[in-house]
């Protein structure tokens, strides 16, 4: 499909446009300053206004003169010097050393480093080490006579632009395209049929801009540029309320992890100490501690304990206060995963661990609902819809959060609305609010959560069988700092007896996370059962695997069509149960594949259609393993169906090519029909999806009885190491994990 041509005077068009919109609905905001920009743009010519807002459009200052080619403008080279006349462009100056070097390609910054005599630049170098070399040791006047300099130009006055665009996007980075984007269907927009400003403080948009655009300058990681935002740091405002206060403190925290990347831990921890972020602190209490400054370590450790500033910071401070000055072995995160429960769950879900879980937990009765985050986002984002999006509260078409649940206000503006919302969920009215709200605006583009991954029916049994009281407080703590609780909730939910908890699934090796450690915690302050469940990878005998064979009309999933299933199932090395179905391809079978299989276009005609076996099909899988000899192919295509119906089709996979080829080395060929005449299984109807797959069964099965021999063997020689080990400390176990 072709895109549409955008026309002549787009981008023009929409920048008249969004300067239109910020003087109408930013009035408080700006100031003479900004309004003298406007009508200065608005007295250039029509090639110069298109020029300027070209290079707008683009990324940076810094641009050469070659590059500024567009059908629109009739002379480029006279549009240059109207805005360099008019103080929009100027020549490169030393200011602009660093972004210049940036703009130019790497065996350019090599040229202009030899030709200046410097024979030890390399050009293996990364290119933030190759501007570092250049600024320190070229003079910026050198390096513009070799690299070309007086074919760039520099576009200036952009304080007051760089502001405005700000407003209108929220963000530093953003530019023109996103019109574009949006006029070419490539991107969404929200419908909304008003907007609030962003900011209503001047004192407030300024910080904030300042410390969105020192964020923006640390993408560039060359050590002149963080030289340089320290001092930023140190002397930006102070008073720009709690957005601002956020965007200080990650600025804060990107400079001193990039010192500390550097081995400048003193310089690093200055810069932590410019804000009281708990990022921050905590960085700062490591490195105090790393160098030996125990006293100053243990000093901010109190400090943090005592007035914390979030729920993270307080299990940081107090978990390492325990372990460096209380005499604790082990942290709060390791205790947490040891007193987990452990199940054993069959190695082939290594990589999905939560499925294998899962799997093991649908058999002791539970009900399983995949939750982690987005159970809990889409419960704010369906039960508080009207006060997120239909309130006003969006700044723009491209917005889909509202700066309100960025900066903390949320719950102030709409206190009423909350109170009464959280009332409801403590009465068990909240239900209808829920389905009101997904029948009322299902599938509207959203900076919550996602329509096609949400999970109603966790949604429904939540707000029906958990703790009211609990799921009250998590919300009540979301509307007051949403973005702290973006992230870090439990993997599963689980419904048993009419009571639902959460479970954090660790594999093997997995750490938890503070934010994990957090959200637990929270959860169980709240009212909730929340734990740990660690994955054990071995042979589980209980385990359920659903052997497959498909037929096809060919070998490309995207356009050949199923013919036929075979399915079996397996426990315990038995064949428990067995599914088969011709399939109607809604297309000829070809020939060859009909002498191939036997199957002909007569056999499929009166067959049901793949969607009318996908419900039983997936019936038959339960929680099993999907296995199949050459198991992408077979996988491929029935996902590929299921794709054509919407619907996700997903579980765990193993072949039995591959497992014979690793416990059951050293044979030429591991064609299915090769291996089963060398191990004597019966294949009377080959390339017939029932009898392949009862024969794929029978080399899993022998698959498996390797694999249950070794997880056997391994285990006896875990004992024994064990038991080595205690014998050499007396008897007694000395152990440290």
């Amino acid at each position: 499909m072709s895109l549409p041509v955008l026309p002549t005077y787009y981008y023009l068009d929409h920048f008249k446009e969004m300067l239109s919109f910020i003087e109408s609905t930013y009035a408080s905001v700006l100031d003479n300053e900004h309004h003298a920009f406007i009508q200065q743009f608005r007295h250039l010519t029509a090639d110069e206004q298109c020029l300027f807002v070209r290079m707008t459009n683009r990324r940076g200052n810094v641009f050469g003169v070659s590059q500024l080619r567009y059908p629109e403008i009739g002379d480029v080279p006279t549009a240059i010097e109207g805005l360099r006349g008019k103080a929009f462009l100027s020549d490169l100056t030393k200011g602009h050393y660093v972004e210049w070097l940036s703009t130019l390609k790497k065996d350019s910054l090599v040229l202009i480093g030899r030709e200046a005599g410097r024979e030890d630049v390399k050009a293996s170098w990364k290119k933030s080490k190759l501007i570092d070399f250049l600024v320190e040791h070229i003079p910026f006047d050198d390096a513009l006579n070799h690299g070309q300099g007086h074919t760039f130009i520099v576009r200036t006055n952009t304080a007051s632009l760089d502001f405005l665009l700000y407003l209108y996007f929220g963000k530093t980075a953003e530019d023109l395209k996103s019109f574009a984007l949006r006029d070419l269907g490539i991107v969404r927009t929200n419908d909304a049929a008003q907007f609030k400003a962003r900011f209503e403080d001047p004192t407030e948009a300024r910080a904030c801009f300042y410390y969105a655009q020192l964020l923006d300058r640390l993408a560039v990681t060359v050590a002149s540029v963080f030289e340089m935002a320290v001092d930023a740091l140190a002397s930006g405002p102070l008073d720009g309320g709690d957005y601002a206060r956020s965007l200080r403190d990650r600025a804060a925290l990107a400079i001193g992890r990039f010192f500390e990347k550097q081995d400048q831990p003193q310089r690093a921890i200055e810069c932590y100490r410019v804000v009281n972020a708990p990022e921050c602190n905590e960085r700062t209490v490591r490195l105090l501690y790393a160098f030996g400054q125990k006293d100053e370590a243990k000093a901010l450790l109190e400090c943090m304990i005592d007035d914390p500033g979030s729920d993270d910071e307080h299990h940081f401070a107090a978990d390492f206060y325990a372990r460096k000055f209380g005499g604790h072995r082990t942290g709060a995160c390791t205790e947490l995963l040891r007193a987990g429960r452990e199940l054993i769950i069959d190695e082939i879900h290594r990589g999905e661990p939560e499925a294998g879980v899962a799997g093991v937990l649908r058999r002791e009765q539970f009900e399983v609902y995949f939750a982690e985050n987005l159970l809990w986002h889409s419960l704010f984002g369906l039960l508080f819809w009207d006060e997120v999006f239909e309130s006003g509260q969006l700044h723009s078409g491209f917005d889909w959060v509202p700066h309100c649940l960025k900066d903390r206000s949320f719950a102030r503006i709409f206190e009423h609305q909350i109170a009464a919302k959280l009332e409801a969920i403590r009465e068990h009215k909240a239900l209808p609010l829920i389905l009101k709200a997904v029948a009322a605006h299902w599938g509207k583009p959203n900076g919550i959560f996602s329509w096609h991954a949400i999970d109603i029916e966790a949604v429904k049994s939540l707000l029906t069988f958990g703790n009211a009281d609990a799921i009250a407080g998590i919300l009540g703590l979301m509307t007051r700092d949403f973005r702290s609780m973006r992230d870090g909730f439990p993997d599963l939910m689980l419904v048993r007896n009419e009571q639902v908890s959460f479970a954090e699934v660790k594999a093997q090796g997995d750490a938890v996370r503070r934010n994990q450690l957090t959200r637990l915690r929270q959860l169980q302050s709240a009212g909730f059962e929340a734990s740990i469940i660690r994955a054990d990878y071995r042979f589980d005998t209980e385990q359920i695997y659903v052997v497959v064979d498909i037929e096809t009309t060919g070998g490309w999933g995207a356009s050949d069509r199923i013919t036929e299933i075979g399915a079996v199932k397996v426990k315990g090395h038995e064949i428990i149960d067995k599914w088969h179905s011709l399939i109607n391809p809604q297309r000829s079978i070809p020939a060859s594949i009909t002498q191939l299989t036997g199957i002909t276009n007569e056999m499929v005609r009166d067959a049901p259609v793949f969607a009318e076996v996908a419900d039983s099909l997936v019936a038959f899988m339960e929680d099993g393993i999907f296995v199949a000899h050459n198991v992408n192919f077979d996988y491929g295509f029935i996902a590929q169906e299921f794709a054509r119906l919407d619907r996700r089709f997903r579980f765990p996979k193993f072949c039995t090519c591959a497992g014979m080829r690793r416990y059951y080395p050293g044979h030429r060929s591991y064609s299915l029909g090769r291996i089963c005449s060398i191990y004597e299984i019966s294949l009377d109807q080959h390339h017939r999806a029932l009898c392949d797959a009862v024969a794929a069964a029978k080399l899993l099965n022998l698959i498996n009885r390797r694999r249950e021999q070794m997880t056997i063997g391994n285990a006896a020689l875990s004992r024994g190491r064990l038991a080595a080990m205690a014998a050499g400390a007396g008897g007694t176990s000395s152990v440290r994990c």
